[in-house]
Order: structure tokens, then sequence, then C-alpha cells
């Protein structure tokens, strides 16, 4: 009896108007947030409105331009996406990506997906380059990354693998973390998980140290930012834009499904392709073309 009804509110769900909220900035982000648009445009079946917000402030009555666009839910792209949300009638649904994190209070009403790579995806990654590593250790700031963390633990477990997770709070504690771990760190099973923080991944300071180090040693270290890739990192992760925009329209639809409950808090990336630094592979011995997992992006560029 019920079929019918159900039916046709999931198709006037599925044709629902969607607004992406943008910073209007130039290169290279203007093409990452362009990019997102158009795997969100893939995945929805109604209108997408692309409204870019000019940076250092934000459009008047933003919440009157959606309703007269017949807007259903809102994509936050970035900080000054999401700042520019906030103001917004309780109406919309609002998911939000294209940035690291945000403190956990403010993801309690919506879910924000972090540009920070999945731990269980770069550990599999690690298993398939460096099937002899046992132990991973990663130096963090828990003010940034507390939730990435307690994700890295359960996927660690789940691996069989031990993860030595170390809080810094500034740089001086960070340094002596380090310097600590690379007189005991030993190369035939352990690992460096560099994350994306400021603090204890420092890039003028810390991270040349760690590469230095970690060369000397030929010790793997692996990084949740595919530009330390380059600098001689073995592998990262780094985000498909198109896949995440997929994954966000899709996520603001399935919130306007009645009576579904939509997933709220931070959420770490999935849509993710490889980079890996050939030459620092080399140098530790590994074979690469061994692996069965793609690799979408080699560094040093030939």
């Amino acid at each position: 009896m019920l079929a019918g009804p159900l039916l046709a509110a999931e198709e006037e769900v599925a044709r629902a108007n969607l607004a992406v909220i943008y910073p209007d900035i130039g290169e290279p982000y203007r093409s990452v947030f362009g990019a997102i648009i158009e795997g969100v445009e893939d995945r929805a079946r109604g209108k997408v409105s692309g409204i870019a917000i000019p940076m250092g402030g934000n459009p008047p009555s933003l919440s009157d331009e959606l309703r007269k666009r017949d807007v259903k839910a809102v994509i936050a792209l970035g900080r000054s996406g999401l700042k520019a949300v906030a103001s917004l009638d309780k109406q919309f649904t609002v998911v939000a990506g294209g940035m690291l994190s945000v403190p956990e209070a403010e993801a309690q009403s919506m879910l924000v997906q972090s540009l920070a790579p999945e731990p269980a995806l770069l550990f599999a990654k690690l298993r398939d380059f460096a099937p002899f590593v046992k132990r991973v250790v990663v130096v963090y700031d828990p003010r940034q990354n507390d939730w990435l963390i307690r994700l890295a633990r359960e996927a660690a477990k789940a691996q069989s693998l031990e993860l030595q997770a170390l809080e810094a709070e500034d740089l001086k504690s960070a340094v002596r973390r380090y310097q600590e771990q690379f007189a005991s760190l030993h190369p035939k099973h352990d690992a460096l998980w560099l994350p994306q923080d400021s603090t204890t991944v420092e890039e003028s300071a810390v991270l040349p140290m760690v590469l230095r180090e970690s060369w000397g040693q030929s010790l793997v270290v692996f990084s949740s930012n595919a530009m330390h890739v380059r600098r001689g990192a073995l592998f990262s992760l780094y985000p498909d834009n198109i896949e995440i925009g997929r994954f966000l329209a899709g996520a603001a639809l399935a919130a306007l499904q009645p009576g579904v409950q939509a997933n709220r808090g931070i959420q770490a990336l999935k849509q993710v392709l490889t980079v890996v630094n050939t030459r620092t592979a080399e140098h530790l011995g590994l074979n690469l073309r061994a692996s069965q997992q793609r690799i979408h992006l080699v560094y040093p560029e030939h």
C-alpha cells in the first residue's frame, strides 16, 4: 500500500535542486572546486547551482537566494563556504567538504568530509608496498588530529598493525618526539606516518629533518600530504575531486530522504588516488611494480 507514495517521495528527493557554496578564489583551488562541482552534477538529477562566495565577505540574504532557486540541500566547500552557510535558515540540509577539519562541536549538526585520507586506506597501501612493516609511529597534535587518531587506532587493530601515537602540542616537543623515535626505530619493521598537522609536521624545519633522518636510516615514511611525496616520502593518498563531488551529492540527497537518519560528524576522505616516489622506493629496496594497487601519480616526474 505504501510502496507507491514511498517511491514517489524517493524520486522527488533524487531530483531535488542542490547548491554548492564555495570560495571565489584563484588557481589551483578554482579548478579543484570546479571538479568537485562536476562530480556533484554527475551524481545529482536535479539542478545544481554553484555560488561563489567573495573572500572576506558573505553574500547578503543567502537563504533568500537559495529559496528563489528552490534549493533543498547545500554543499559547503572550504572554510569560507562553511562560514557562509552558518547563518542559513534551518530548513536547508547542509553537508560540507574541502577542508582538513573543524572543531568537533561544529560537526555535530552536519556531515563534514575532511581532506585527511582515511587511515585504513593508508595502512592498506603500506601493507601492500612494505609488507614487512609491523608498527606505525605517528607524532600528532591532539588539538588538530585527535579524531583522526581514533580512526587510526581502529584501522591499525583491524589490519594487525601496532600504532604508536605520540602527542606533541608545540614545535619543540614535536622535534623531541622525533629525535627519541629515530634513536629506536627499526627499518625492518617500523614505519613513520606524517599526518596533515601544522604543529608536528611543520614544513620549514621539522619535515626536512624527518625526511633527512629517515633517508639515512632507510626507514619507510608515508604521509597524508601528497606534497611530501615530491620531497621524499614513499607514498601518499590525495583527493579524487570528481568522486568527492559525487559522494557529497549522494550524502546531501540521502539526508533529504524522509525518515532517514542523516550521517553527522567528521568523516575521513575515502575518495582518493595514489602518489608514490620511485626514487625513495628504489633507495628502500621496494619493488612497487609488484603492487596489486593502482598508482596514479609518480615522483620524480619523468
